[in-house]
């Protein structure tokens, strides 16, 4: 009896004390997470929602899979362990059909199941898919350089740089590119996943915001010495304030013509924003036509 009793209050303290590391665990992560954007867990339009969802759900099939099989391990190995004098060893076993059958069918349709998630999910949250709205798209052109964003607004005749603001509840179609610059990822991840930039191609990344408010964005692809600099700020307002900055912008000195192009692509890191109330028509498609001869592959993606 005394042995049994010593056995339940070993076993009472061991269960507290997971329960408290447990309990530790999650204060620690809630007091480095708390009040700050964690874009994971922070999504601020359509595709950034649809992007968290799918990785919930994902995160449930396999934490329901991974709790079970790591305690039938651990109670397996402990059962079995080779000081437990009290389970008879017996060299002869016989199989179970059924037992093998579910053994092997078990993980077959598990693996199926999030098959299906993903190809679904996949197909449904392509970059290049465009967002159903009633609201009219906005098209935003994307040249990514040594190490700076410009963002030309065809629509408004306007350009910035490291800086772009978009109308909330409304379509954006970035056309990625770059230019004299290795291959970059344009990424926002408040408002869904990210889609590189690179010579000859363009590349298009729909997103839209639901919420209005300032947003990180940045490339996490490595790029040269500049990388850590290459940053820029994404604003989503209402549609009537996004209107007044671009006439704001509109306003500024600055043009965007062939000889400023040629002095803002020479490298530069932490660049400042910039504004330009104007800038040459034919600029984003000279940079497109610029490498076409020296690449294989090249066109519109």
């Amino acid at each position: 009896m005394v042995k049994i009793r010593k056995k339940k209050l070993h076993s009472g303290w061991l269960a507290l004390l997971i329960f408290m590391a447990l309990t530790d665990l999650f204060l620690l992560i809630r007091y480095f997470v708390l009040g700050k954007n964690i874009a994971l867990f922070n999504p601020k339009g359509a595709i950034a929602q649809q992007q968290l969802h799918l990785m919930m759900v994902i995160f449930v099939i396999l934490f329901a899979i991974a709790v079970p099989t790591l305690f039938i391990v651990y109670f397996t190995a402990w059962k079995y362990r080779e000081s437990n004098t009290k389970l008879k060893h017996t060299s002869e076993t016989s199989r179970s059909k059924y037992l093998v059958s579910f053994m092997w069918s078990l993980p077959t349709v598990i693996i199926f199941g999030l098959g299906v998630v993903m190809w679904t999910a996949t197909h449904r949250l392509i970059p290049q898919r465009a967002i159903a709205s009633d609201a009219k798209p906005i098209v935003i052109q994307v040249i990514s350089m040594r190490w700076k964003w410009l963002f030309i607004y065809p629509e408004q005749n306007i350009a910035t740089v490291n800086f772009v603001q978009i109308p909330v509840d409304t379509p954006v179609v970035f056309e990625l590119t770059a230019d004299e610059a290795p291959m970059s990822s344009f990424w926002i991840p408040n408002l869904g996943g990210q889609l590189y930039s690179m010579t000859s191609h363009v590349n298009r990344l729909n997103l839209i915001s639901q919420t209005i408010g300032d947003y990180p964005g940045s490339t996490p692809e490595i790029n040269g010495s500049g990388f850590a600099g290459m940053k820029f700020t994404t604003r989503v307002s209402s549609s009537e304030k996004f209107d007044l900055w671009v006439q704001d912008v509109r306003q500024s000195t600055e043009v965007l013509n062939i000889a400023n192009y040629d002095k803002l692509l020479e490298p530069s890191e932490y660049n400042p924003v910039v504004f330009y109330s104007a800038y040459d028509n034919s600029l984003y498609d000279r940079v497109i036509s610029k490498y076409l001869g020296s690449s294989n592959d090249h066109g519109h993606h």
